[in-house]
């Protein structure tokens, strides 16, 4: 298998992960995100912040974006076709999230050993500017993504 082989076939087992996690993502749907992109190591989502997100401030409530990057982690630390959850993260908000517009997040690993992962997440606004950080590590459970 030459190395340009190797990567296609990487690219199809993320892209195959990522169907079969989308399709029972019941969360990530109704929250309104759109799956933008997955390689392996990687994932990027978008969402757009309704109105029925806002906080107090008026602003984007935290927890959708946390919601935003915890899903964009789980798409990319799944690509392997590993059954991956998260097992710490956290999250440093840097500015508001305004409503009416669309946000993306995009995930990729850092570290690998083992059965743990270290994945990092960042949320730009529509201007490319980072509205927040996300850390993730990832802790391989068992499993096929796919049911392969």
């Amino acid at each position: 298998m030459t190395a340009d082989t190797q990567t296609l076939d990487s690219q199809a087992v993320a892209e195959a992960s990522a169907q079969a996690m989308w399709r029972n993502d019941a969360a990530s749907q109704g929250l309104g995100m759109r799956l933008l992109r997955v390689a392996p190591g990687e994932a990027e989502i978008a969402m757009e912040i309704e109105p029925r997100m806002a906080n107090g401030h008026g602003s984007c409530h935290g927890g959708f974006l946390f919601a935003l990057a915890d899903s964009t982690f789980a798409f990319a630390c799944n690509s392997f076709d590993r059954r991956t959850v998260a097992q710490a993260c956290n999250i440093t908000y840097l500015r508001p999230g305004k409503v009416g517009t669309t946000v993306t997040a995009r995930a990729r690993m850092v570290a690998q050993s083992g059965r743990s992962g270290i994945y990092e997440v960042r949320i730009t606004d529509p201007e490319g500017e980072m509205i927040a950080l996300f850390q993730g590590q990832s802790r391989e459970i068992g499993g096929s993504v796919t049911g392969a």
